[in-house]
């Protein structure tokens, strides 16, 4: 039996949801090649004041997500505090990370320098949607 991919997909939530429905189908993209253990980042009933849990469970279910993650993929065209945390925790645990931003975003010249990470900037969904295919069906894990 062959084992599935954990994906741990991060996107704004705190810092603006204007995105959820191409996280959507980026989860779905991602879901081709793997259980993706952040599905609810695609949820358009998730407000930016976040999910109704309490914090400190949030950050202990997140920690374990990435911790068991084989890949972790980001959008990071809206900044977000908790995606750069989760970003530099996914790097100190060496996982193989993909960053996705649109080009016409100003992106923090840490993430555009770091050569960790397979960078995937993008015109538009459709162009992103394509170029994570290109990218996954590459991919060494």
């Amino acid at each position: 039996m062959v084992k599935r991919m954990k994906i741990y997909f991060a996107g704004s939530i705190c810092g603006g949801r204007e995105k959820v429905y191409d996280y959507k189908e980026i989860i779905n993209v991602l879901k081709e090649y793997g259980d993706v253990l952040t599905e609810h980042l695609g949820n358009e009933n998730i407000s930016n004041t976040g999910e109704v849990m309490n914090p400190t469970d949030i950050y202990t279910r997140d920690i374990n997500w990435l911790t068991e993650s084989n890949l972790v993929v980001a959008d990071i065209t809206i900044p977000s505090l908790g995606v750069g945390y989760e970003l530099a925790y996914a790097e100190k645990l060496n996982k193989k990370i993909i960053v996705c931003y649109e080009n016409k975003e100003n992106i923090s010249a840490m993430i555009r320098g770091n050569n960790n990470f397979i960078q995937i900037p993008y015109d538009n969904i459709s162009d992103l949607l394509t170029k994570i295919d290109e990218v996954m069906e590459n991919l060494n894990i």
